[in-house]
């Protein structure tokens, strides 16, 4: 089990420094490059309250391990695995595990549709309707003093709207009938599923509103009429490799099972956790937008990274910094995002810190960041130039801080802030 905290040494001076050849070993074994946290403007003894922090998840039963990560100007001042694996087997949380990321896959998938948008094959503007016809003529449901009813919707379905989840794709299911109830079931493929489900109307007109659901399910599809390619083909061509994220897949390798971290819920004692699924391989056909994908804290730093350097890293550039800026900026409106609470507006595949008097995360206002339904965060701040990602599995977390708290500790060990000074990447204000 890595831990960088404890490879950091005192000086003669009373600095914390980093042996050259544990630096260099700790890069090669997770691929990033490290400093010392004081080196780029934090403090090492305040960075341990992180690792404490989530140890006291651990030994009080509510998390059996966690991984987490924190990196400043595109160096890692921390990564530590602490905890279990896989508690029933004895096995101890490693750097290298591998999480489920579930809604974490939503930004890598919206990231793919923006880089088709880079070549020119469409506007945030367009109707999504150009590339997948099925969807025409949606109907909205309307309710009103206690009656639903139904009527063409205002405006089409945008590129915009299904990148925001401003498209109204999830209808209530008690506004259904039992033929569109019928509908539902997932198929196969993404493709059959979104298509068996065209005849569904809308819980809102396209742009009335903030929802989230199937949305970006919708972003996957988009891909692959765009591109001609499968999803899960064009992520591995364009993202996946040559971001150099060797364990990011829909379907981990049976020669990576072992580093699988098996899954918890909160289903003992006092909310204590039980086994909810234990690591096997698994197979699957359906490769979607909304979740499906696994991966390590390394190869998601990687991805932020990319992100925060304005869609470069290691001289590969997926965007241009400018595509960045549009796709962290507030494309919600004032609709409320309900799942993060107060305080945030929803980008292009990312939610926006806009209100840090309102917001319940610590992280600086322009953070983007978003989490997984199993307990999985990540955050980018670009005024910070830094990055927090913690991955561990749970099925529920609401009666938990855990995600809040790395945001906490991480905030707090910085001893020279950069909010006076430019920073690489930022949100466009909307201007009166």
């Amino acid at each position: 089990m890595n831990n960088l905290h404890r490879l950091i040494k005192r000086s003669s001076l009373g600095l914390l420094v980093l042996p050259l050849f544990l630096l260099s070993s700790i890069a090669q074994a997770n691929d990033f490059p490290t400093a010392a946290p004081e080196k780029v403007g934090v403090s090492s003894d305040r960075l341990q309250r992180l690792s404490k922090t989530m140890q006291r998840y651990i030994d009080s039963n509510m998390l059996a391990g966690t991984v987490s990560l924190v990196s400043r100007n595109g160096k890692v001042i921390h990564v530590e695995s602490q905890g279990w694996k896989n508690k029933e087997t004895g096995e101890q949380m490693t750097d290298d595990s591998i999480f489920v990321i579930m809604s974490m896959t939503k930004p890598i998938v919206s990231t793919a549709l923006m880089m088709l948008y880079e070549e020119g094959h469409f506007l945030l503007t367009d109707p999504i309707t150009d590339w997948i016809p099925e969807l025409a003529g949606k109907q909205v449901v309307i309710e009103d003093s206690g009656v639903n009813y139904r009527m063409s919707a205002h405006r089409p379905i945008t590129f915009r709207h299904v990148l925001s989840h401003t498209a109204g794709v999830d209808p209530s299911r008690e506004v259904l009938t039992e033929e569109e109830l019928a509908l539902l079931p997932r198929k196969a493929t993404l493709e059959e599923t979104l298509i068996n489900r065209a005849p569904l109307p809308l819980s809102f007109h396209p742009g009335d509103d903030w929802q989230y659901g199937s949305s970006t399910d919708y972003v996957a599809l988009l891909v692959e009429r765009i591109s001609g390619q499968p999803l899960v083909d064009f992520l591995q061509e364009k993202i996946l490799d040559p971001l150099q994220m060797h364990d990011t897949s829909y379907i981990v390798p049976k020669d990576k099972i072992d580093r699988v971290a098996a899954v918890y819920s909160p289903s003992g004692p006092d909310q204590t956790i039980e086994l909810f699924r234990a690591p096997e391989f698994r197979e699957t056909t359906y490769f979607g937008g909304v979740a499906g994908l696994s991966s390590t804290v390394s190869d998601y730093w990687r991805f932020s990274q990319m992100l925060l350097n304005g869609g470069e890293i290691d001289g590969v550039r997926l965007l241009s910094p400018k595509t960045v800026n549009l796709m962290i900026s507030n494309h919600s409106g004032d609709h409320d995002v309900y799942i993060r609470g107060p305080g945030y507006t929803f980008g292009l595949g990312f939610g926006l810190v806009s209100d840090a008097g309102t917001a319940r995360d610590p992280l600086t206002p322009g953070t983007f960041s978003w989490g997984g339904a199993w307990g999985t965060i990540f955050w980018v701040d670009p005024v910070e130039n830094m990055i927090g990602i913690m991955m561990t599995q749970i099925t529920s977390y609401r009666h938990l801080t855990v995600r809040q708290d790395v945001g906490v500790t991480a905030m707090q060990a910085i001893i020279d802030s950069y909010s006076n000074k430019p920073y690489a990447v930022a949100p466009y204000a909307r201007l009166d």
